[in-house]
């Protein structure tokens, strides 16, 4: 018996840290909450896809969208339950990021090329995170790098 659960427990912490790659979802993947929050706020809004995320411990989708088809791309951040979360800022051209955080992206990827970088901030408290794609030897990464520098997240796209 004791056996048995020795299996199960190996089992599911085997299969906890398998890490999801980011998916691009279409608008129609987006649960019907969050459509529904979004459609209120943006009624023009084309082109519309999403990533789910991990920002501050919450699972969040990352809505993209154009608010009009001559508009240039907005982001926001959305609770699984469709409440808004935030606005994500593109600051993909700025080095925002804490000199430690471009250290720690050195260390850990030696070379590197970051493709996109996202601003989001904490609206519940002190703190942003970056939301990075690098592309390290011919590979894209996800990656989440906190407002001290450190990555806190890292997964393979």
């Amino acid at each position: 018996m004791r056996k048995n659960f020795l299996n199960l427990g190996l089992l599911v912490l085997a299969l906890s840290s398998i890490s999801a790659n980011a998916e691009i979802l279409g608008k129609d993947a987006i649960p019907a909450p969050i459509l529904d929050e979004f459609y209120k706020r943006h009624p023009n809004a084309v082109d519309i896809s999403a990533e789910q995320k991990v920002h501050f411990k919450q699972n969040l989708y990352e809505i993209f969208f154009k608010d009009g088809k001559d508009k240039p791309l907005d982001i926001e951040l959305y609770r699984n339950n469709g409440r808004f979360f935030v606005n994500a800022d593109d600051v993909t051209t700025s080095n925002m990021m804490p000199s430690l955080g471009y250290d720690n992206l050195k260390a850990t990827f030696d070379v590197y090329t970051v493709k996109e970088a996202l601003l989001v901030v904490n609206p519940n408290g002190v703190g942003e995170e970056y939301d990075l794609t690098v592309n390290a030897s011919g590979n894209d990464w996800s990656v989440i790098v906190d407002y001290k520098g450190n990555i806190t997240q890292k997964e393979r796209d």
